[in-house]
């Protein structure tokens, strides 16, 4: 942890210093920058329930305000949420884009979703985006047709309990093979 001092208007006395053998400085940056990843893009018909991580480039048909309330202890601030239908040449999936996130998917633009998940309501699939991930509205406009008779939002999915394997009986080497099982 890094100690950055800032001025203030508060007069306090000064840290102590570090004692001997311990510096009390955070370790060194490693050596260069880091390098990051790059991005690796998937398609809407590639999407899986409950998978995140996901980064798509689509192109959004249509949106719809779900709710728009005020929030029950801050009068002054709202809870927004609309449903809105994006896609790729692949397919259409239902993307829940919330509060800030509404004014960046207006029908028409092209959007790229980085960090998404795939959340399930009500046995069916809808992207999200949180706080870690990032919704970006490209300038010019997709180089693909939507595929819009494949919506894997309609498709509903069912938990199914498997029930686990009756374990095998151990393999006894020291015995004679007629006698093992």
């Amino acid at each position: 942890m890094s100690t950055t001092r800032r001025p203030t208007t508060n007069h306090r006395a000064p840290a102590a210093a570090p004692q001997a053998g311990n510096s009390g400085a955070a370790p060194a940056p490693a050596a260069g920058p880091v390098k990051l990843r790059k991005p690796v893009f998937t398609t809407v018909d590639k999407l899986a329930p409950m998978t995140h991580g996901n980064n798509l480039t689509a192109r959004v048909l249509s949106a719809r305000n779900v709710l728009d309330k005020p929030l029950p202890n801050q009068p002054l601030r709202r809870a927004q949420v609309a449903e809105c239908l994006v896609g790729d040449h692949t397919g259409t999936v239902l993307f829940t884009a919330r509060n800030k996130q509404i004014e960046m998917v207006k029908p028409g633009n092209t959007v790229i979703f980085r960090n998404a998940r795939i959340d399930m309501f009500k046995d069916t699939m809808r992207l999200a985006v949180d706080k870690w991930g990032l919704i970006e509205v490209i300038e010019e406009p997709a180089g693909f047709k939507v595929n819009e008779n494949n919506n894997i939002s309609e498709v509903e999915y069912e938990l199914v309990n498997v029930p686990l394997e009756k374990p095998k009986k151990p393999f006894k080497a020291n015995v004679h093979p007629e006698e093992r099982y």
